[in-house]
């Protein structure tokens, strides 16, 4: 693809005399604004003229499912900022319906030569898909990450928020203000994150005294599948539901609405990732952290280290969530509250 002048010169924030100056290799241009050119170059997904492919080592590879969630732009944006600090360039690899595969993606960044690629919520984390892809990566030397989702057969360095973690959070908090009917809704079961909430939510639940089985649903991510789960969990009498990402339970606030129902007085939701502007929500949305920095500076430390010869491990390493109480969360309807509910309400709950 013929780069377009003004594009590069906007993302670099020069003129288009001096993207063309770059481009053809002519003198006069400083160091910072070259590399300045040449990022523009590389982020926006332009080949290189040949002349000025022999400056295009260091960068990066970074693939991820989706840039609908908010939390996948957060990733991207940390991890590009970390690269920065080690050297290097990410070359981003953003998976839409009907357009580029992983696969796709992987070729398309091998041909860039790229010194390492980054997967994210990849399909690493699903239990049907093939591994070979990996193996065959890691077999020809080169540095991968994977990050949320495990798979021991991949010698690989694992970076992963506990999900296990993330659902006993959410039932302690329901299950101290009151709540007996707790309903589990995330994505489909073949994805390791999923397994592994939903193995959280069945203990946490199961050492509440509660039942852990009827008031589950697995639908798809996204707005519309937590509003179809919701509509399900409710008809079943659920009065608080543990989401398996914070747009999920914004489908599931939406759904108890058009119920008739308020929030969180008559229906408590709890999210998952605490993606930009879930505190703005209206009611501003109860959930589970996932720790983005760390994870991403964790992912980049262990790319670096890989793609500089030093031996990586690879066993997973898991990093804490923390619940963030807001204002979806409160008592269940019809039922004071439990000797440690109001301080577990936080403030503005039951508002």
């Amino acid at each position: 693809m013929a780069p377009r002048l003004t594009d590069i010169a906007r993302h670099a924030g020069v003129s288009e005399a001096t993207v063309s100056r770059v481009l053809n290799d002519k003198p006069g241009v400083g160091a910072e604004t070259r590399r300045a050119v040449l990022t523009a170059l590389d982020v926006l997904g332009y080949e290189r003229p040949a002349r000025l492919r022999k400056r295009s080592a260091g960068l990066v590879g970074m693939v991820v499912p989706e840039l609908d969630n908010p939390v996948f732009p957060m990733f991207a944006q940390e991890v590009e900022k970390v690269l920065g600090q080690h050297g290097y360039t990410p070359v981003l690899g953003t998976q839409t319906p009907g357009g580029n595969t992983e696969d796709e993606y992987v070729e398309m960044l091998l041909e860039r030569n790229v010194a390492g690629i980054i997967f994210v919520s990849g399909l690493h984390a699903d239990t049907t898909a093939d591994h070979d892809r990996y193996r065959r990566l890691t077999s020809q030397g080169l540095p991968i990450v994977l990050v949320n989702g495990y798979a021991e057969d991949v010698p690989a360095a694992f970076v992963s928020c506990d999900e296990h973690e993330a659902a006993r959070l959410a039932v302690d908090h329901l299950a101290t203000l009151g709540h007996t009917r707790i309903g589990f809704a995330s994505g489909p079961e073949r994805f390791v994150p999923v397994q592994r909430r939903r193995q959280g939510y069945r203990a946490a639940m199961l050492r509440h005294g509660l039942d852990p089985e009827h008031l589950v649903t697995l639908a798809q991510y996204g707005v519309e599948g937590g509003y179809a789960a919701a509509v399900r969990l409710l008809r079943e009498g659920a009065t608080a539901l543990v989401c398996g990402s914070d747009l999920m339970a914004l489908g599931a606030i939406r759904a108890a609405r058009q119920r008739g129902l308020s929030v969180p007085r008559d229906f408590s939701a709890v999210g998952f990732d605490d993606s930009q502007l879930i505190a703005f929500t209206d009611p501003p949305l109860t959930t589970v952290r996932q720790p983005v920095k760390a994870m991403a500076h964790a992912s980049v430390r262990s790319l670096t280290d890989a793609i500089n010869g030093h031996t990586v491990s690879h066993d997973e390493y898991l990093f804490d969530p923390e619940l963030v109480v807001r204002a979806s969360t409160a008592v269940p309807p019809n039922a004071g509250p439990t000797p440690a509910a109001a301080a577990a309400a936080g403030p503005g709950a039951g508002a």
